[in-house]
């Protein structure tokens, strides 16, 4: 992206179309369907790129800017409402500068002297649906959502709905007509108690708190909404008949009189100093909050002055939103939990008081193991900073050292949380070295592992059956009826126990019983994928299938690959970073032909490797100087890892593509343990495996790489994968300058994006059809 200072004025009117309609875009997906396709920074990005191009090109600003709209164009399915007073948006601060610029200004424009003291509100800024409530001599009447801020949609029934808005004014001195502003939300608690309804009654789900009332208030039927907890706080008004306050803090307290609820962090402060210290509490206050917040609005308090400052374009003079940074947030760690995983692996997982970070509510957070517990000094009641990026899963940065400190530093424990109670062992590399992971070492005894895998075997991307939740899998284990996959497929013989449980109806049991039934006929990729071997994900299992094409080949080969696995220091020079399978080829060589004799015994390590292993690079050569540090290690270690090379059923794995030594290990190892072997037999015996097809090495796509985004509408994306890796093609999840073609629906985003920046191809769902003739 060209920054704005090197814009040529052809390319500033190219850049400002653009932003125009990628930021039009987003206002409709934002205040028209509630769906947001980017986080609030990213958008708020957009604006401020938009504002500096026409800061730097005044002339070019148009008609249709963004700068100089608010909202979007309100929905067709509500009536409309023209507001008395336009609802017109606040613009953004985002430093301590920008703040005291903001006091600044003020002073110019009315032009105080730097002594004179300015008084301003610092209120919270709610994270929800702003709403415009008109009352008449004290009744409700009419209310309307923002719009495009002069015209907004009539949800008259619905607010009537919300028990914190009042029907009838309480108390005295309010105008005979008055609109009433403020923000509509959903509380933390609320918000997860509607999401958890909403995925029980298997119905959309939120992914955030503003979403979700946004989503609620707009509803066609107010019985939805009457049935939403809904929340209001009052912090403003728009037309009225006469005045009923001379400050902003007075009019505050006069809503409150008057039924609304106000926010209580609300604060009336002085000066420029007085700004920055109310946001240092708010960012405080925060993580102790019951509802989402994103800023401080800053409003001048002196209503007479409000008047003289007038407005500019779409924002008034007199207020500024200074907002929190986007992709971190303060919030308490509540507690830390213990998972155990399918493999055995403990995972501690953060337990935080619920806090929007990125667009998207956090409750959890990874702290993948007792180190980094330990290295960050954790303690259950931390003040914690929290970072979420993009996609990424959400991380404990640090702890607040100067907010109150947990009682106690966090014991890991010992042993299992599972009713075993078996002791935890540290995971060592092939060469025997300790790790940092964690493992139960009860395997399929450990009820938490069964569960795990059993959850992992019925997932989409394996097994695919439907019905067969988490509640269905752990009521079935505890009943006994589930011990392996196998016993899955003989569900069917306990029908009649399982009509007898709660919630399991004919209907609901007939149409388990069948779905499994469908998937007794199965493909290899997906039943390699199921058995759930440590590094054998999705990718690695499709090759190990076009590999091999048959399961009794697959498993065969495994059992054999058991037998000759590698050495530990073979296994370690595998997996040595810096060495790839030509650097280690290269030393074993060396090892069997003896050469050391013939290099000169006075260099360096890492000189004596350059001349005595030509075909070592740099990279190589450091880290077998790190790793063995003088001539004679080397030497010693390189024959004894040539004498520990596996065999070839073993070399047949590790060579197939995506698998490599380190996922061959985990393969055989795997068909070494006894009970292993067992449990694919077992499940065998129920199945019909697939053979798998061999890739096309014939058609427009093979040999490309793909990836898709967005909505497809004629295939799933599973199924447009599943047909493009048929057709010899390889999908992958992201967009680099070695993809050759992506496939973009509907809502494609950053995909899109990277595709125009690398020059990649783009194609629409039916060009893509029409290419591969399908």
């Amino acid at each position: 992206m060209i920054p704005v200072a090197d814009l040529t004025e052809a390319e500033a009117v190219q850049e400002l179309t653009r932003l125009a309609d990628e930021i039009s875009r987003h206002d409709i997906a934002y205040h028209q369907h509630d769906e947001p396709e980017i986080s609030d920074a990213d958008y708020d990005a957009l604006k401020r790129r938009n504002t500096e191009i026409e800061a730097r090109f005044p002339h070019l600003v148009r008609e249709n800017s963004p700068s100089l709209k608010v909202g979007a164009a309100r929905s067709e399915k509500f009536g409309a409402v023209e507001h008395g007073v336009p609802m017109l948006s606040l613009d953004n601060a985002f430093a301590d500068d920008e703040a005291a610029e903001f006091d600044a200004r003020i002073r110019r424009f009315l032009r105080l002297s730097p002594t004179e003291t300015v008084g301003y509100t610092a209120e919270p800024k709610i994270d929800g649906l702003s709403c415009s409530i008109r009352y008449v001599k004290g009744e409700l009447v009419q209310a309307a959502t923002r719009g495009d801020g002069r015209v907004g949609e009539d949800v008259t029934a619905n607010v009537r709905t919300i028990r914190e808005i009042p029907h009838k004014l309480a108390g005295s001195g309010w105008p005979d007509e008055i609109e009433v502003r403020g923000e509509i939300y959903l509380g933390h608690e609320e918000f997860a108690a509607l999401n958890a309804a909403a995925a029980e009654a298997g119905q959309k789900t939120y992914a955030n708190p503003r979403n979700a009332a946004a989503g609620s208030l707009r509803q066609i039927d107010s019985a939805i909404t009457a049935a939403r907890p809904l929340r209001f706080f009052a912090y403003a008004w728009g037309a009225h008949s006469q005045p009923f306050a001379q400050t902003q803090w007075e009019a505050l307290q006069k809503l409150k009189d008057w039924g609304f609820q106000t926010t209580p962090q609300s604060v009336r402060v002085e000066n420029a100093a007085g700004l920055l210290a109310a946001y240092a509490t708010m960012e405080q206050v925060r993580p102790h909050l019951a509802y989402d917040i994103d800023g401080v609005v800053y409003k001048v308090d002196r209503l007479d002055w409000q008047q003289r400052l007038g407005f500019v374009s779409r924002a008034p003079r007199w207020g500024i939103a200074r907002k929190f940074p986007a992709q971190q947030a303060r919030t308490i760690l509540e507690a830390i939990d213990i998972q155990v995983g399918r493999t055995g692996a403990i995972t501690p997982v953060a337990r935080l008081h619920p806090v929007t970070v990125g667009g998207v509510v956090v409750v959890n957070a990874t702290l993948h193991n007792a180190d980094e517990i330990a290295r960050k000094g954790l303690r259950v009641g931390d003040t914690v900073i929290l970072q979420r990026a993009g996609d990424v899963i959400p991380q404990i940065v640090s702890v607040v050292e100067d907010e109150p400190r947990g009682p106690e530093p966090f014991e890991f424990p010992t042993h299992c949380p599972c009713p075993l109670h078996t002791e935890l062992v540290r995971e060592t590399t092939a060469a025997g070295a300790e790790t940092v992971v964690r493992r139960c070492s009860g395997e399929f005894a450990c009820p938490f592992q069964k569960l795990a895998h059993l959850r992992h075997f019925v997932s989409r991307r394996a097994f695919d059956i439907e019905g067969l939740g988490e509640k269905q899998l752990t009521t079935f284990s505890e009943k006994g009826w589930l011990n392996s996959p196998a016993d899955i497929f003989r569900l069917k013989d306990r029908r009649d126990e399982i009509l007898t449980l709660d919630r399991f109806g004919e209907t609901s049991v007939g149409n388990l019983l069948a779905s499994i039934e469908e998937r007794r006929n199965i493909e290899l990729d997906r039943f390699i994928y199921g058995l759930g071997i440590r590094h054998v994900g999705e990718t690695t299992s499709t090759a190990l299938a076009r590999h091999f094409e048959t399961v009794a080949r697959f498993v065969e080969t495994s059992k054999l690959a058991a037998e000759q696995m590698a050495g530990p220091l073979y296994a370690e020079l595998s997996d040595l970073d810096g060495l790839g399978p030509t650097a280690v080829s290269a030393v074993l060589e060396f090892a069997r032909s003896g050469q050391g004799l013939l290099v000169p015994p006075d260099l360096s390590l890492e000189a004596r490797l350059r001349l005595a292993i030509p075909k070592l690079n740099t990279k190589a050569r450091a880290a077998l100087e790190a790793r063995f540090g003088d001539w004679a290690s080397f030497e010693a270690g390189a024959r004894q890892a040539a004498s520990e090379i596996p065999g070839d059923a073993f070399l047949e794995v590790a060579s197939v593509d995506a698998v490599g030594v380190v996922a061959a290990r985990m393969i055989a190892e795997f068909f070494a343990e006894d009970h292993n072997r067992a449990l694919v037999e077992d499940l065998l015996a129920e199945l019909e495996v697939k053979d798998a097809e061999r890739p096309k090495t014939d058609t427009a796509v093979a040999g490309k790489t793909v990836v898709f985004t967005g909505s497809l509408e004629r295939m799933t994306r599973d199924e447009a994968k599943a047909q493009a890796e048929r057709l010899g093609a390889k999908v992958s999840g992201s967009v680099s300058k070695k993809t050759d073609l992506v496939v973009a629906g509907p809502g494609a985003g950053s995909k899109l994006k990277d595709a125009e920046k690398h020059g990649v191809q783009v194609l629409t769902e039916d060009e893509w059809i029409a290419l591969v003739g399908a």
